[in-house]
This record gives structure tokens, sequence and C-alpha cells, in this order.
């Protein structure tokens, strides 16, 4: 299974009670509020699993005669490596079915639904029409969503060379992204270093100068123009031969869709069609955007010297939302109900996270490790009530302070 274990944060051993306990706990330092409080609704939000007792924090090159620090890296590489084995039981007992199979014929199933939603568009009542742009609505995300995020982690097949065709298909093509960019900043940066400030702390979600209403409800509906401008500044860091295949699977992938809806859902005018196409595109953009911030901003944060070991890293800065049908069919369960299993594996299958998930929870519970979960609810009224603090102020980085 790989891992991407990045340096570690070696905190000092501290006794309490005549014993010094093996197992690292962390303190989310100037936010007092997310640490084991009740959330908005009455959902408690963990985001540590107890308080620590204070002690001086170790950089990689802090060393102390016991050699503490040392110990507590090793039980944290072997806390992680135990998880792997069971998951890894898990992995090889499943079948092709439940490993990639389960996905592929979500994907399918949204392909073989395209017809009946252009067909639907050309409907002069309403119930149809609207029906029409539902179906389009939800595909698009299930393509653009869940197609490009399997694909990114090539969790699709186990080839590396249909991987890349699918990642350019469902990157490019469908979401008008280029590969190596959606790669380098979701897998790399993104997963490489979660909540490490300035490297993969979710701020590219941020913008500050638009207060919380306008973030939340308005700026989303912009999404379908933003991203492909923003695909295209980001051109300049590819090569030529990388730039010139994205621009052509981007204007395939936006004149299939015009075209398909003149001739097909029968518009007459090219702005009716562009806003149709604005329309389903950004049907599910709230929601997007939404669980992109939920699920991390607000959580622990950290230096990137003061980084802790992936199990630890994981699990404090990643936040599991409940199952919903919509969002699991369209996002796929490793963006909404499975999201720490995702961040500790992320290159099972969405069905994958979904198997693993009982697993992994009571092992991290058992560890007496941090399992992040609130409500969807909860997460939209605690960013509406802190917004300034979460969403426009830098976040406080979390320190750790020593082993209890």
């Amino acid at each position: 299974m790989p891992l991407e274990d990045g340096d570690p944060a070696r905190p000092r051993g501290r006794q309490v009670n005549g014993e010094v306990s093996g197992t690292p706990r962390l303190t989310a330092v100037g936010d007092p509020s997310l640490r084991g409080t009740a959330a908005p609704g009455g959902r408690r939000t963990e985001v540590v699993a107890e308080r620590w007792e204070p002690g001086p924090a170790l950089g990689d090159g802090d060393v102390n005669p016991g050699g503490a620090p040392q110990r507590a890296g090793q039980h944290e590489e072997a806390l992680m490596t135990e998880l792997s084995e069971l998951v890894q039981k898990v992995v090889k007992s499943s079948s092709w079915w439940e490993q990639h199979g389960v996905d592929i014929s979500i994907l399918a199933c949204s392909f073989l639904l395209l017809p009946a939603g252009f067909l639907c568009l050309r409907s002069a009542q309403a119930i149809p029409f609207l029906a029409g742009v539902l179906i389009l609505g939800v595909v698009h995300h299930t393509l653009t969503v869940k197609g490009s995020h399997l694909a990114s982690h090539n969790a699709l097949t186990e080839s590396k060379s249909w991987g890349k065709v699918w990642a350019v298909f469902f990157i490019e093509l469908c979401s008008a992204f280029t590969v190596e960019q959606a790669t380098y900043n979701h897998v790399k940066i993104h997963h490489g270093y979660t909540n490490v400030i300035g490297l993969g702390d979710s701020s590219t979600w941020k913008l500050p100068f638009l207060n919380r209403y306008v973030y939340m409800f308005i700026a989303p509906l912009a999404v379908p123009i933003l991203t492909p401008l923003v695909a295209l500044d980001l051109l300049r860091n590819v090569e030529w031969k990388a730039a010139l295949r994205t621009l052509c699977c981007m204007f395939l992938g936006f004149y299939c869709h015009y075209w398909l809806l003149l001739h097909v859902s029968g518009f007459q005018s090219p702005w009716s069609a562009l806003l149709c196409m604005l329309l389903t595109r950004s049907l599910l953009a709230h929601p997007y955007i939404h669980v992109n911030i939920f699920q991390h901003i607000g959580l622990p944060m950290f230096a990137a010297d003061r980084k802790p070991k992936r199990i630890h890293l994981m699990s404090l800065g990643v936040l599991n939302l409940p199952r919903n049908a919509l969002l699991d069919w369209s996002f796929g369960h490793s963006l909404i109900s499975c999201h720490v299993e995702h961040h500790l594996f992320p290159s099972l299958s969405d069905n994958m996270c979904l198997k693993i998930k009982p697993i992994v929870s009571q092992y991290l519970k058992q560890k007496k490790l941090p399992y992040n979960e609130d409500t969807y609810s909860s997460r939209l009224l605690l960013f509406l009530q802190r917004y300034e603090e979460l969403m426009v102020h830098a976040p406080p980085i979390t320190e750790l302070v020593g082993i209890q």
C-alpha cells in the first residue's frame, strides 16, 4: 500500500501517573472551540482525542538522551504500518468488482443517462425540461468530480497506461483542466501536506475579498466559468505538448456539449444554449465548494517543520460528512463520508474506501486517535458564524506539545 509520509515531528515523552503512554495526542493551539466542543447543531466535532499535558515541542533535529523522539516516531510509523496491513488484507480479499467495478459502473450509467437528459430538454413543458437539467447536472458532476478524482489517483484501473488515458478524458475533456497541474496540486501537494500552512492547507479555496454570503451562496455559480480560466493560466507551467493537448481537449469538451444542446435538445440561439450549459454545470457547485472547505479548514493546521507523522496528520486534519445519496453518487464516497479513509489510503476507489471505513474508524478510536465526523448543516452554520476567522484570516498553527 503506497504511503505518502512526510518529515516527522517528534514530540518528547512525558510521564504521567508513573506511566509513559505510547500514544501521541495533539492540541490545536488558538482554536479552542474546535477542540472536542459541540459544533453548531448539537453535533460533536472530535478534532483531538484528548488534551495533552503541556511540554516542549521538538523538531527533527532535536534529540534527547533517552531517545524518546525516535521512539515516538517509530511508534507512529508502527501504527500506520499496522493499519495498512489490516486494510491490505481487505483489499486482497476483495474482487475486481469491489475494487473497481462498482465505480466504473456508476460512471458508465452516467454516460448512458446523457441521451435522456438532452432529449428531455427538447420538451416545452416545465417538468420534463427540469428533469433534463437535473439529469445533465448530476451526470456532469459525476464525470467531472467523481471521475476526475478517481482518475487523478489512478483508482479506476490497475493499468498505469489506461490510468493516464482516463485521467486525460475525465480531467481535461470533461472537467476542462490540465492533468499535470491537477495531479500535482491535488495528489502531491494537498495529499502530501494536508493542512500544512502554505502547502496543502486548502487556501486555494479562499477568496477573502468576498463576504460570507456571497462566497457561500453566490460565488459557486461562477465555478464553471472560473475553472477553465484558472486552467488556462496554469498552462504556463506545463510543457507545450501538454498545453496543446489540454487546449484541444477543453475545446472538444465544450463544443460537444454546446453542439448537442443545439442539435439534439433543440435550442434556437447560442445564448440560450450557453445559459443552459452554465445552469447544468453549476447545479451542484454549492456542495462542491462547501465539501472542499468543510473537510479541512477549521481543523488543526501545521507548519511545514512541525507537522506530525502521516497517521496523525490525516486523522487530525480530515473530516467525514454523513452519507448522502446524491453526493455519494456525484462526488463519490471518498469525498463525502470516507474522506479520512481516502487521505490515509488515496489509491483506493470510492467503493473500497466505503468497505474499509469500519476498520479504519475502529482502529483510530481504539488507538485514541481522532476520527472527525460532522454533519453538513453543522459545518455550514459553523462557517457562516466564523467566516472571518476561518476563511479570511490566516489559520492558527497547531503545535506539537508533548506525549502524555
